[in-house]
């Protein structure tokens, strides 16, 4: 037999609502984190100066990170190679999977410049040596040279390693990394706090009928008529 749901009033849940009790520094540092960890060090810096809340961080290593980030999404990869080394050489000798992808990533740049002997010595030196070190490398390799079977990239099964997006997902995997050396968390809280809201409401909404936060971005309460 189904059970009815417990209606509770737009008056009752903002009542509830209002009951929790949010500290203003505990919120301030919330929102220092998302600004320091997706690298905005401009308007970090600002709030910092406003609200009085210190980063996790030193605000300059913001400046390098996001520098590295940049150029792996510009197709730099050689010059975000060197800069993570002047940051912090271990970052790389400590992951040979993140350097592996670098490598790939700079083979890719080959690749779309055309640069078609060029991209076959440098993948042959440089990354056929870790592919028989490692079987997912190798695989990931075969892949990246399959571009070159190709004279028209678009007909390639792999043709989204040519996709900006590629690029994208690369350099966040060199900010996660250079974030894990400076002993910071490499997302930021904010959007899983985000995510946990939305799970909350979906598990309540078997139990009863309330006002939903639809709008994130607003945060305005909407009657389940709405």
């Amino acid at each position: 037999m189904a059970t009815s749901k417990k209606v509770i009033t737009r008056e009752e849940w903002e009542k509830k609502l209002n009951a929790v009790k949010l500290r203003k520094e505990d919120m301030n540092t919330l929102v220092m984190n998302f600004l320091v960890t997706e690298g905005y060090v401009e308007a970090a810096d600002k709030f910092q100066r406003e609200s009085g809340t210190k980063p996790e961080i030193d605000l300059a290593t913001i400046t390098d990170r996001m520098a590295v980030k940049k150029a792996v999404q510009n197709g730099n990869v050689e010059d975000a190679i060197e800069k993570v080394n002047d940051l912090n050489p271990e970052i790389l000798d400590t992951n040979p999977e993140l350097f592996f992808h670098l490598q790939q990533q700079r083979l890719i740049e080959l690749i779309r410049q055309g640069k078609t002997e060029e991209a076959l010595e440098f993948a042959q030196e440089e990354l056929a040596p870790r592919g028989e070190e490692n079987q997912a490398f190798l695989q990931e390799l075969e892949k990246t040279v399959a571009l070159l079977v190709f004279e028209d990239a678009s007909n390639c099964p792999v043709k989204d390693l040519l996709d900006i997006s590629h690029r994208l997902k690369t350099a966040s995997e060199v900010n996660a990394a250079i974030l894990t050396s400076q002993s910071h968390e490499k997302d930021p809280k904010l959007p899983s706090l985000l995510k946990m809201l939305v799970w909350a409401q979906n598990q309540l909404d078997e139990k009863a009928v309330y006002p939903h936060i639809n709008d994130l971005s607003t945060g305005q309460l909407q009657d389940p008529s709405e």
